[in-house]
Protein backbone atom coordinates (compact mmCIF):
# COMPACT_ATOMS: atom_id res chain seq x y z
CA UNK A 1 0.00 0.00 0.00
CA UNK A 2 1.33 3.59 -1.04
CA UNK A 3 1.53 6.67 0.81
CA UNK A 4 -1.28 8.90 0.77
CA UNK A 5 -0.14 12.67 -0.85
CA UNK A 6 -2.49 13.71 2.41
CA UNK A 7 -0.77 12.18 5.09
CA UNK A 8 2.54 13.69 3.48
CA UNK A 9 1.25 17.53 3.22
CA UNK A 10 0.45 16.66 7.53
CA UNK A 11 3.81 15.44 8.46
CA UNK A 12 5.30 18.31 5.94
CA UNK A 13 3.00 20.97 8.00
CA UNK A 14 3.90 19.27 11.47
CA UNK A 15 7.77 19.57 10.52
CA UNK A 16 7.43 23.56 9.56
CA UNK A 17 8.94 24.50 12.82
CA UNK A 18 12.20 22.99 11.30
CA UNK A 19 14.13 24.80 7.99
CA UNK A 20 15.17 23.09 5.10
CA UNK A 21 13.20 19.97 5.19
CA UNK A 22 12.75 18.24 2.27
CA UNK A 23 11.11 15.28 0.55
CA UNK A 24 11.63 12.66 -2.17
CA UNK A 25 8.87 10.55 -3.57
CA UNK A 26 10.10 7.05 -4.17
CA UNK A 27 7.92 4.35 -5.40
CA UNK A 28 4.63 5.66 -3.75
CA UNK A 29 6.16 6.18 -0.18
CA UNK A 30 8.12 9.42 0.50
CA UNK A 31 11.74 9.94 2.14
CA UNK A 32 12.18 12.93 4.30
CA UNK A 33 15.44 15.39 4.57
CA UNK A 34 16.50 17.40 7.35
CA UNK A 35 19.69 20.25 6.04
CA UNK A 36 20.08 17.51 3.39
CA UNK A 37 20.19 14.47 5.49
CA UNK A 38 17.77 11.59 5.09
CA UNK A 39 16.02 11.59 8.24
CA UNK A 40 13.20 8.83 7.60
CA UNK A 41 9.98 8.80 5.54
CA UNK A 42 6.82 7.87 5.05
CA UNK A 43 5.93 4.44 4.48
CA UNK A 44 2.29 3.18 4.21
CA UNK A 45 1.30 6.05 5.85
CA UNK A 46 3.32 5.36 9.18
CA UNK A 47 6.04 8.15 9.84
CA UNK A 48 9.26 6.54 10.71
CA UNK A 49 12.86 7.35 11.43
CA UNK A 50 16.25 5.99 11.67
CA UNK A 51 16.95 4.03 14.42
CA UNK A 52 19.70 6.17 15.81
CA UNK A 53 21.06 6.32 19.37
CA UNK A 54 19.54 10.14 19.51
CA UNK A 55 15.77 8.92 18.39
CA UNK A 56 15.48 5.95 19.97
CA UNK A 57 16.24 8.24 23.25
CA UNK A 58 13.92 10.55 23.12
CA UNK A 59 11.48 7.37 22.10
CA UNK A 60 12.31 4.91 24.60
CA UNK A 61 8.72 2.85 23.91
CA UNK A 62 8.97 2.99 20.39
CA UNK A 63 8.32 0.04 17.79
CA UNK A 64 10.67 -1.03 15.33
CA UNK A 65 8.83 -1.60 12.08
CA UNK A 66 10.03 -2.58 8.27
CA UNK A 67 9.70 0.48 6.05
CA UNK A 68 9.16 -2.20 3.31
CA UNK A 69 10.57 -5.49 2.54
CA UNK A 70 14.62 -5.76 2.87
CA UNK A 71 15.33 -2.95 4.85
CA UNK A 72 16.53 -1.93 8.08
CA UNK A 73 14.24 -1.46 10.94
CA UNK A 74 13.68 2.23 11.69
CA UNK A 75 11.62 3.58 14.82
CA UNK A 76 7.59 4.46 14.63
CA UNK A 77 7.17 8.17 15.54
CA UNK A 78 3.39 8.01 17.38
CA UNK A 79 3.89 11.59 18.54
CA UNK A 80 3.05 13.33 15.06
CA UNK A 81 0.65 15.73 16.40
CA UNK A 82 3.37 17.32 18.51
CA UNK A 83 5.05 20.16 16.44
CA UNK A 84 7.45 20.45 19.15
CA UNK A 85 8.42 16.66 20.42
CA UNK A 86 9.15 16.22 15.89
CA UNK A 87 11.45 19.82 16.35
CA UNK A 88 13.39 18.78 19.35
CA UNK A 89 13.74 15.05 17.60
CA UNK A 90 14.90 16.10 14.35
CA UNK A 91 17.56 18.45 15.77
CA UNK A 92 18.83 16.08 18.16
CA UNK A 93 19.11 13.43 15.57
CA UNK A 94 20.63 15.58 13.03
CA UNK A 95 24.52 15.22 14.12
CA UNK A 96 24.45 10.98 14.22
CA UNK A 97 22.63 11.12 10.48
CA UNK A 98 25.40 10.11 7.78
CA UNK A 99 26.24 12.94 5.32
CA UNK A 100 24.61 13.08 1.63
CA UNK A 101 26.94 10.58 -0.48
CA UNK A 102 28.05 12.63 -3.09
CA UNK A 103 26.49 12.05 -6.72
CA UNK A 104 28.82 10.79 -9.04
Amino acid sequence: MASTKKYLEFILEQLSELDEITYKAMMGEYIIYYRGKIVGGIYDDRFLVKNVKAAADKMPEADLELPYEGAKEMLLVDDVDNKEFLKELFEAMYDELPAPKKKK
